[in-house]
């Protein structure tokens, strides 16, 4: 996040930031909290990553569904 605010939501790549209104709402957030980040690849049994992944696949069946 510091590195795409640095470079004014640009990628390494110098690329825009893909959901950027929804990172920026995240950075806002975020600022009232003590958060650490921390990366993690996915699909490897990660118990929290492997939650996180399923909330995000039945959010968007909910949504394909309405």
């Amino acid at each position: 996040l510091e590195g795409w605010k640095a470079r004014n939501w640009r990628t390494a790549a110098k690329k825009p930031v893909k959901n950027v209104e929804l990172w920026q709402r995240m950075d806002k957030a975020i600022r009232q909290h003590q958060v650490t980040w921390q990366w993690v690849r996915g699909h490897q049994g990660h118990i929290e990553n492997e939650r996180a992944d399923q909330l995000a696949v039945n959010a968007r069946e909910k949504l394909v569904s309405q």
